[in-house]
């Protein structure tokens, strides 16, 4: 048995409302990406919601992660689609759907990065002496 949580919890926002929704669901992972499962395609209201704002939050144990959405092109990806149902066929006994895949967003670079090694700032200079 897997130690691999069985959900993920996946926050979009809301196509109409703006506001944040949650829901929690099957996933699997491939290939460093996660990957969900709509059991009712593109008409489930979290698809939706991910097709109008590709940016999304996930949970999955213990980590948090901000991710962009996709629809898996059942045509031009076949293979991936292939392996993605395969895997969740294994893992909770069903897999027929839409797939969609959530890319994790790497992290940012600081906004600033200084160009010296702290070492060699510069240090401030003790006060002067009343003249």
């Amino acid at each position: 048995m897997s130690r691999e949580p069985k959900y993920l919890y996946l926050t979009t926002t809301g196509r109409l409302s703006r506001r944040p929704r949650r829901i929690e669901i099957w996933f699997t992972r491939h290939e460093g990406r996660y990957y969900l499962v709509a059991e009712h395609g593109r008409r489930a209201q979290w698809v939706q919601n991910l097709l109008a704002d590709p940016a999304v939050r996930a949970r999955v144990g213990a980590r948090s992660f901000r991710a962009r959405a996709r629809v898996v092109d059942r045509g031009a990806e076949r293979g991936l689609v292939g392996a993605v149902r395969r895997r969740s066929e294994a893992k909770y006994g069903w897999g027929d759907g839409l797939v969609v895949e959530l890319s994790p967003a790497r992290r940012a670079a600081p906004l600033n990065p200084s160009p010296r090694p702290r070492s060699a700032c510069r240090r401030r200079a003790a006060p002067r002496p009343p003249r």
